[in-house]
């Protein structure tokens, strides 16, 4: 699309553009506080990974450096995936699956980019992967939520490494939650110390 069709569609949204996008967001924030306060009136045990998770650890530094994300991941234990179904079908969330992915969409006829991601706890995501997700009892709770912790959330953007993960470990860079220090608590793994010092020394890759 080139600028003069972005004009066009500024033009012909124009009124409506900020009213979409502020809602999208509201949309993400909502899903989240259903799919938590269902998972925590039942117990069961979770941890919000991904983009939100490095939202709600960056807001505690600076608010005004959290980045939106569509995305709403949260790590599950596979034997607790019928106790979180029956939890999370409560407040409209129907399991189903996209690919190999597991996923809990937001109503029968939700969209999969719109709904929960599983990821499984203690499990390669991909086999190649450094390590394994880590354990939902490893996290912090904030604002009633239980997030993952700083450090097994640091190591989950690093075993993915894509883009959009280094730009959330940049994030979390910029408002100090990580320094240099850092690489000595991934001396475990090694490649993964490796990539945060590459971060570290070259920010803009």
């Amino acid at each position: 699309m080139d600028q003069e069709q972005i004009d066009a569609l500024v033009r012909e949204r124009g009124p409506f553009v900020f009213d979409r996008m502020f809602a999208a967001v509201e949309k993400v924030r909502e899903r989240l506080e259903r799919a938590c306060g269902a998972l925590n009136a039942n117990k069961v045990p979770y941890a919000v990974i991904g983009g939100n998770a490095v939202a709600a650890w960056v807001a505690t530094r600076d608010e005004g450096a959290v980045r939106n994300t569509r995305d709403v991941d949260i790590l599950l234990r596979r034997d607790d995936l019928d106790a979180a179904s029956v939890a999370l079908r409560g407040v409209g969330f129907y399991l189903d699956k996209a690919g190999s992915v597991t996923i809990f969409l937001d109503g029968p006829d939700g969209l999969p980019s719109q709904g929960l991601h599983v990821i499984w706890a203690d499990e390669k995501v991909r086999g190649s992967d450094v390590c394994s997700a880590p354990l939902p009892d490893d996290y912090r709770e904030i604002e009633g939520k239980r997030i993952v912790e700083l450090l097994a959330l640091v190591r989950m953007k690093l075993v993915a490494n894509r883009r959009k993960d280094q730009v959330h470990l940049l994030d979390m860079i910029g408002v100090g939650l990580i320094d240099r220090t850092w690489t000595q608590k991934l001396a475990q793994w090694p490649e993964l110390a490796d990539r945060l010092q590459q971060l570290l020394d070259d920010p803009d890759g």
